[in-house]
């Protein structure tokens, strides 16, 4: 056990009750800029350091793994998903990755029925009606015709944590629920919920009116909502996703939308890393979708929490246990790892 304070660099802020408890219970270095960092700047910035608490926003890859000084034995992402660091080559260099998972479930399931509310409901649309145009002829009983929830079929895709949250609140909508998991559910969670649940993915997206996706990124689920399986959907279907944009083939969703196969799509993540793709923009522009910016988690509470379940991650490394949220690549055990050389 070290008597020294650990060494961290964070590389994005967080709230500020975080840095301060951070600051008291580790010799802390913040990122107070704000943007992402270059992997030249976080392997500047972690000269001596013992932790490098990361974001989304970092690419930790193979390269800078390799690149990585000595003193580096923890890397404690700030976040649920580990997407953008390479965990197989974090694991093979001796270093330990966590994460923040859980603390995110009741915010993102909000987000995703609010989404689910937004896009048959035309609330977007509504809205900017009136700010962006600035006047508005009056109610008519053909006026802003969307469509009801209540009745309509629900697909949930991923019966996890989040998947079960939404279930929960689509249930209280009038929603019949729908989904396809890895496992199913037990009785204790299917009963309350009515819910139906399909072994076939290609059968449900057939059945349901709205395809949600709460599914983890792996290899096994990258574009697992293909642009084949989307066909399969029923003609005038929506597809909902505050998960992660790799999940669905991205110009397969904008395809079938442009040509009216599918009624729309609610998105909080999408591929930007080149910029937002235009037709997606022009579709949003023409209410066809509504566009949130990865906004799932962006709640005070879960921010907080997400920065707690950091320092508990690293201050149990540091004590010499096992941190309760340590990643490890597919399809591996859990044993111990070797001392980093």
């Amino acid at each position: 056990m070290r008597s020294q304070k650990a060494k961290i660099l964070v590389t994005r802020r967080l709230p500020d009750t975080i840095e301060a408890r951070m600051g008291t219970l580790f010799e802390t270095d913040v990122n107070d800029a704000d943007v992402t960092l270059t992997a030249d700047d976080i392997v500047a910035g972690l000269e001596g350091k013992d932790v490098l608490v990361s974001s989304i926003t970092d690419k930790i890859d193979a390269a800078l793994i390799a690149r990585l000084p000595k003193s580096v034995r923890l890397i404690a992402q700030f976040g649920n998903g580990v997407d953008n660091i390479d965990v197989e080559a974090a694991r093979a260099a001796g270093l330990t990755v966590t994460n923040t998972p859980s603390v995110l479930t009741e915010d993102t399931a909000d987000m995703a029925m609010v989404l689910m509310l937004a896009l048959p409901r035309r609330l977007v649309e509504g809205t900017q009606m009136l700010v962006r145009d600035r006047q508005w002829a009056g109610w008519s009983p053909t006026s802003m015709l969307g469509h009801r929830l209540r009745g309509k079929a629900l697909g949930i895709v991923g019966m996890g944590r989040i998947g079960t949250a939404v279930a929960q609140r689509a249930r209280a909508f009038g929603l019949n629920i729908h989904y396809f998991s890895r496992n199913r559910r037990p009785p204790a969670i299917e009963e309350p919920l009515e819910a139906t649940y399909w072994p076939d993915f290609d059968a449900m997206l057939e059945a349901v009116d709205i395809a949600s996706l709460h599914t983890p990124l792996t290899r096994e689920t990258y574009h697992l909502l293909s642009a084949d399986r989307m066909r399969r959907m029923k003609r005038g279907s929506f597809v909902v996703n505050v998960s992660r944009p790799e999940l669905l083939d991205e110009p397969g969703l904008l395809d079938a939308i442009e040509d009216g196969h599918l009624s729309g799509a609610a998105l909080d993540v999408f591929e930007h890393r080149s910029g937002i793709d235009p037709r997606l923009l022009a579709l949003a522009e023409a209410n066809r979708v509504v566009l949130t910016a990865h906004m799932a988690s962006a709640t005070l509470e879960a921010r907080v929490e997400m920065g707690e379940t950091v320092i508990v991650n690293i201050r149990a490394f540091m004590d010499g246990h096992q941190p309760p949220h340590r990643v490890l690549p597919e399809g591996s055990h859990k044993t111990p790892l070797a001392p980093r050389p």
